[in-house]
Order: structure tokens, then C-alpha cells, then sequence
């Protein structure tokens, strides 16, 4: 399997806590499909304190994972929006 692109999209989205709609961070997301993960590497800005754990109501919304080798957050569905 190939490794993710390094440079990485352009196109940033950022990532809300469906529960509370805190926003947890900037993501550089390629596609058009739904946020299925993030990886770690593509992640700009980070709100959270406490990884794949939202700062406001404490919610779990991801669950820390290695895809193609590289360190991700796999996030569980419905938990996560993104704009």
C-alpha cells in the first residue's frame, strides 16, 4: 500500500464535535468524500488537549490508529462534522 501524498491537499476543512459543535481542528483534506480519518501529518491547527477526546464535552470521537504505516485518528461515525 502507498504511503499518503507528503505535500498534501490544499483544501482545509475544519472539524467540529458533533455533540457540542467545538471546534476540535483544521484539517488539509483531499476528496470529496466523508472524513473517515485524519492523518496526523495533515492536521494544521489542533484544538483538542487530550487526543481523539473533545476539550468541551469530553465525547470520544476517534480512536488512535496507524493507516499505511502512518500515524492517524480513525474517527468514529456520526461523532465528527466538518465545514
Amino acid at each position: 500500500m502507498a504511503k499518503p501524498n507528503k505535500k498534501g491537499p490544499t483544501r482545509t476543512v475544519e472539524v467540529y464535535c458533533s455533540q457540542c459543535k467545538t471546534k476540535l481542528f483544521k484539517y488539509r483534506k483531499g476528496g470529496k468524500g466523508a472524513l473517515v480519518k485524519c492523518f496526523k501529518e495533515r492536521i494544521v491547527e489542533d484544538f483538542t488537549t487530550t487526543p481523539c477526546q473533545c476539550p468541551e464535552c469530553d465525547a470520544v470521537f476517534a480512536r488512535d490508529t496507524l493507516v499505511r504505516g502512518t500515524p492517524a485518528y480513525k474517527m468514529i461515525g456520526g461523532k465528527v462534522g466538518c465545514h
